[in-house]
């Protein structure tokens, strides 16, 4: 079973609010009652929406996942959904009793990227998460895993491959390129310091994701710049290459991704020169988002305490 062909976004031309659709509910700000209300309802639970204007990728969640009748009925079945704007200030009690702003809130949840979901279960407990846009296929399978309860067994990456084993474990050739540094891959921050950042892209081998990546993002002049100013390793997620990790460990590219809970590729996990990892790109991105993450990672954004959503509004901010 597979997607067809991702849809090409153009970040800039999306320039009006997305609407939500109505069967989504309006929480009166404590998610406590609104688990609550799905549990009587029957529910699995509830799944908080965290979007934005000018979003691309969540007109597309929209469109092409909500879109889709059957993946529609089957949250309607088992989850209320409830939104929030990440740049919001409306007050929210969490099930934890306390309380946020949206913006707060999703800074708690670290969903750097639009679309994201944290799904609860009837318990009120924040279960799985989402970050970044999904294609209807990977979609429809996290809907599955949280509602008939795999979640409690196994990881989502292993769910995934059992689920669709030709999908996950193909093994073709990678796509090399200049900027890949070679083996051994040596990635001890601690023997080996560097004042670059590090860029570790786990892929595999028929990946047509991977191929989109390399043919359209990572083929424009500036997301080149910013990558040529990283060192950059790539790895196949699912292979048994050696590698030592930034933090001085020994093991594979399967048991590290096993390990950072990597079920997506291309995924792009973005250290800083210390070796300590800043944030990963593990959805469908475009040139815009990646060139973002790139700078952010590069100018060392991260130390400024700032989030990567607030600190590229202060950047737009300060440009202005």
């Amino acid at each position: 079973m597979s997607d067809p062909d991702p849809v090409q976004f153009d970040d800039t031309q999306l320039d009006e609010a997305l609407e939500y659709p109505d069967w989504f509910k309006i929480s009166l700000g404590d998610l406590n009652d609104d688990v609550a209300e799905a549990r009587a309802d029957g529910k699995f639970g509830i799944i908080v929406y965290y979007g934005q204007k000018r979003c691309a990728y969540c007109e597309q969640f929209f469109k092409a996942n909500l879109g889709d009748e059957s993946i529609a009925r089957y949250i309607r079945k088992h989850f209320d959904v409830i939104p929030i704007d990440i740049w919001g200030i409306e007050d929210f009690v969490d099930t934890d009793g306390n309380s946020y702003s949206e913006r707060e809130l999703s800074i708690r949840y670290k969903t750097n990227f639009t679309p994201s979901l944290v799904f609860y279960d009837g318990k009120g407990k924040p279960i799985h998460r989402l970050r970044g846009y999904y294609p209807p296929y990977q979609f429809r399978a996290t809907l599955n895993y949280v509602a008939e309860g795999f979640y409690r067994v196994e990881k989502f990456r292993d769910y995934l491959a059992r689920a669709e084993p030709d999908l996950f474990f193909t093994r073709g050739e990678l796509i090399e390129r200049d900027f890949h540094q070679p083996p051994p891959y040596d990635l001890d921050r601690g023997k080996r310091k560097s004042d670059r950042a590090l860029a570790v892209i786990f892929e595999q081998g028929s990946c047509h994701a991977c191929e989109l990546l390399h043919t359209g993002p990572l083929s424009q002049t500036e997301i080149l710049v910013e990558i040529e100013k990283m060192d950059v390793v790539q790895l196949n997620l699912f292979a048994d290459t050696q590698v030592i990790t930034p933090a001085g460990k020994s093991t594979t590219a399967k048991q590290w991704g096993r390990e950072l809970g990597l079920f997506y590729t291309p995924t792009i996990v973005l250290f800083s020169p210390e070796g300590k990892e800043v944030m990963r790109v593990d959805s469908v991105v475009q040139f815009y988002r990646l060139w973002g993450v790139l700078d952010f990672v590069n100018r060392r954004g991260y130390a400024s305490g700032i989030d990567y959503q607030g600190w590229r509004l202060q950047q737009r901010e300060t440009a202005d």
